[in-house]
């Protein structure tokens, strides 16, 4: 056994990131390594148990490792924390103000968006468009049963198997809320189930629950303890990714602890009339349980429009508003209210008049579904003689197939992870190229932009030696590992271009920042190119960091086109993690400043005769549409089941106003601003 008592230098302690490097680091050892810190210890393998330390910044703690490659370990880790664990500023580098304990900013003392009525009528409330369509019905709250569990133990191995029958019952319910998901085309929303199922797998937070029945204690009353005890401790370091990982473990703990006690995950007294669910919040997998017969729609008080649970409304086509504010637990049960999602609005006890208007309103959105469906093979071209190409965002053959009964006139964003994920050694150059081939001929010759692989930082592959990340989102992520494994790019456009003779590929690069990135992925592509004896692809990058937007211009003398992604552009812009819990409501991509950014960028591209595209969540937002179209996008890529309203939508414009509603939205102030434009 070897052992080693070391400093934290990092700022803010042992905290998420860091300590994601740490474990990371040890999962590569087969030694056992536990970490000791005052009166407590962790396994080092295990993030729950390493944050439940709660390290601050000059704190020490032992390292203790015991195994065939203790060694080795304890060299590896004692070098990563002393390097700063992916962190620069460090105590002893640090400017001496930065060394001073500062009080992190409570969750609760954050700035929660409030409410503003709509209009002077105080029985309107206005939300955050969460999802599209209009509800009209009775509300209900929806509140998570309190489980009262009774001590009733009765033998360590039958409590026990309990407790792992209702894991693995648990395992299968995620593993079907997954699967849902996908069948949605809800790929990356359905991820989330993923990291709920590797949570049900932490061995150390297994070992605490079979410690506690070991002492007698029942299997409901250990589990819901020790995922209470942990989630407050995540929760209690002030970190948005903490919070996030709080709010996870209080999902899946739920899950299992009801599973142990038979109670019904949502509530005992579920009305049986169709209803309008409020609630605080809902988590992923509440929404994607709920029961469309019974659920109208949904309006949260917190939350926000590009948070997991307002994109699963939008896949399940469940009219949504979130961020309306506290107001909303205050209404009285049963009260009849209008729901409406494309605007945000949320109307109590309306008037007959009221609900007449609504109900023409629902009925017309109804037909204009229905229509959109019958002319989605038709162009979209606004009323006033204006073209834009509606495409659709894919994940694999199956969506392509959908796409083309939908009338998209190109495949705007294929996402190739799905190849690269959920296995143990990267995709053969065959097993990419027989892929490309089969979306290129489903899609009849229409042009299919492939992003080539955007893993890396919060989506790390088995296959990969990385280094655990500070911070994920601003690390080695995109284009930037793949140019650090080119290996894995030569073998991924190597079958671009060979499949490129079945159709009409382009290559699009993701998370490029700097032009010398361009170049350095072109000089590639030319390469394989001449080894192919093949010329002439287009290619072009996704526009999701601020400084691509920004050297537009630069980037227009080299590129062939641009695809704005405007959740990573919005995220980054904003400095706004958009699955924050107290930020997801102020996290919108309409804010003027991502709006000047898209302006800036289409027009460096038109005046260099190039195209850009939109392929983000808010190609999709009927508010956003008029707007995107008034800046002159030329492209707007889509989910796939968006296509024909989208495409309907566009048909319904007018050119000339749109351009003069872009130029509003240009000079407003906030994004709540913007949305009151249209």
């Amino acid at each position: 056994m070897k052992q080693l008592e070391i400093t934290i230098q990092n700022l803010t302690g042992l905290h998420a990131r860091p300590a994601k490097v740490f474990v990371n680091i040890a999962k590569g050892y087969q030694s056992d390594i536990r970490v000791f810190h005052g009166e407590k210890k962790a396994n080092a393998k295990s993030l729950i148990s390493l944050l439940t330390l709660g390290v601050e910044a000059g704190s020490q703690i032992t390292i203790e490792v015991s195994g065939e490659d203790e060694e080795e370990a304890l060299a590896a880790l004692e070098m990563a924390v002393l390097s700063g664990l992916g962190e620069e500023e460090l105590l002893d580098n640090a400017p001496k103000q930065t060394q001073d304990k500062q009080k992190a900013p409570s969750p609760v003392e954050e700035v929660i968006p409030q409410p503003q009525l709509a209009d002077t009528a105080t029985n309107k409330i206005k939300g955050v468009p969460g999802a599209p369509g209009i509800a009209i019905g009775p509300i209900y709250h929806l509140k998570r049963t309190e489980i009262s569990v009774v001590e009733t133990f009765e033998s360590e191995s039958k409590e026990k198997n309990q407790l792992q029958e209702a894991i693995e019952k648990a395992k299968g319910q995620l593993k079907q809320l997954r699967k849902k998901m996908m069948e949605q085309n809800a790929k990356s929303e359905a991820a989330i189930f993923d990291v709920h199922l590797e949570l049900l797998d932490d061995v150390d937070l297994l070992d605490e629950v079979l410690g506690k029945i070991n002492q007698k204690q029942s299997a409901a009353l250990a589990w819901q303890s020790t995922i209470e005890d942990r989630a407050k401790l995540v929760a209690s370091l002030n970190d948005p990714l903490l919070a996030a990982r709080a709010a996870d473990l209080h999902d899946v703990g739920y899950r299992v602890l009801r599973i142990l006690v038979g109670a019904d995950s949502l509530t005992h007294e579920f009305p049986d009339h169709p209803v309008i669910i409020l609630a605080d919040d809902l988590s992923p997998s509440d929404t994607v349980s709920l029961d469309r017969d019974k659920v109208l729609g949904f309006c949260t008080a917190r939350g926000g429009p590009t948070a997991h649970t307002a994109i699963i409304a939008r896949a399940l086509g469940l009219p949504a508003i979130v961020s309306a504010g506290e107001r909303i637990s205050g209404i009285s049960e049963q009260t009849t209210v209008i729901l409406n999602g494309n605007t945000g609005v949320l109307t109590l006890n309306p008037d007959q008049s009221e609900i007449s208007t609504a109900a023409k309103q629902q009925q017309d959105e109804k037909e204009l579904r229905q229509q959109a469906r019958v002319s989605a093979g038709e162009p979209a071209i606004t009323n006033d003689g204006h073209r834009v190409e509606i495409a659709a965002n894919i994940g694999g053959a199956k969506d392509a197939a959908q796409a083309m009964e939908l009338g998209a006139e190109a495949v705007g964003l294929l996402r190739t992870e799905f190849l690269f994920l959920d296995r143990v050694n990267p995709p053969s150059e065959d097993e990419q190229f027989a892929v490309y081939r089969e979306i290129a001929q489903t899609m009849q010759n229409q042009p299919v932009i492939i992003r080539t692989l955007d893993v890396g930082g919060d989506k790390p592959l088995p296959y990969i030696q990385m280094v655990e990340e500070a911070n994920p989102f601003l690390g080695e992520r995109g284009i930037r590992l793949c140019l650090n494994r080119p290996e894995l790019l030569r073998e991924q456009i190597t079958a671009v271009l060979r499949a490129n003779e079945y159709g009409t590929l382009r290559i699009m690069f993701p998370m490029v920042s700097d032009v010398s990135e361009w170049k350095q992925a072109q000089k590639i592509v030319a390469q394989i190119e001449a080894a192919l004896g093949v010329s002439g692809i287009e290619m072009g990058i996704m526009v999701e960091v601020p400084s691509a937007a920004l050297m537009a211009d630069a980037f227009a003398e080299h590129v062939d086109f641009f695809s704005i992604g405007t959740n990573d552009l919005t995220q980054y812009t904003l400095a706004m993690d958009r699955m924050h819990p107290q930020l997801a409501g102020k996290s919108d991509g309409l804010h003027p400043a991502v709006l000047r950014l898209i302006d800036m960028t289409i027009k460096a591209a038109h005046h260099a005769g190039k195209w850009v595209g939109v392929c983000g969540e808010l190609g999709a937002d009927p508010q956003a549409i008029p707007i995107l179209v008034g800046l002159g996008v030329d492209e707007l890529s889509v989910t796939v089941p968006a296509i024909p309203t989208v495409k309907a939508q566009v048909r319904s414009l007018n050119y000339e106003e749109t351009k003069a509603l872009a130029q509003s939205a240009l000079k407003c102030a906030t994004a709540y601003e913007v949305r009151q434009l249209t």
